[in-house]
């Protein structure tokens, strides 16, 4: 009878370390998925408004007015602090389909395949998912 109560009481305490690691892995899975959730909770939001500070930037462009140009500094600054940044696109820079959208090819420059025009800003999560890629001309390749 001593025997099976040991045998009992080993298959308990497995279940019971199984059951508590079960658990322990759910509740990292939900403290991550939670922290993406807070981490991308604003993409709707921002996929909305990045158009706005389109029209801003080309506004800006034109009138050169500097209320508008601290509007954009303040737009640019809230959108930072939620983990959102411009992409940085140089002109002569290798194309990155990840990064970039090629609105036209054109045949003019030096490189082939290069970013020879911004058009349109891209954003994207810092150092995450792209929300909006960059719009750009491209050189032609050979």
């Amino acid at each position: 009878m001593k025997k099976k109560e040991e045998i009992q009481t080993v298959v308990l305490k497995t279940q019971l370390a199984r059951a508590l690691a079960d658990y322990d892995n759910l509740r990292k899975r939900v403290e991550r998925e939670k922290a993406d959730f807070e981490k991308y909770a604003n993409l709707k939001l921002a996929i909305k408004l990045l158009p706005v500070l389109d029209v801003l930037r080309q506004a800006q462009k034109h009138i050169g007015d500097p209320g508008i140009a601290i509007t954009i500094t303040q737009f640019e600054d809230a959108l930072k602090e939620e983990g959102i940044e411009e992409i940085k696109v140089k002109a002569e820079e290798e194309f990155n389909p990840q990064l970039h959208e090629a609105i036209e090819v054109v045949d003019e420059g030096k490189g082939k395949g290069k970013v020879k025009e911004v058009a349109l800003t891209g954003w994207r999560f810092t150092g995450g998912p792209v929300i909006r890629h960059a719009r750009v001309k491209v050189t032609k390749k050979g």
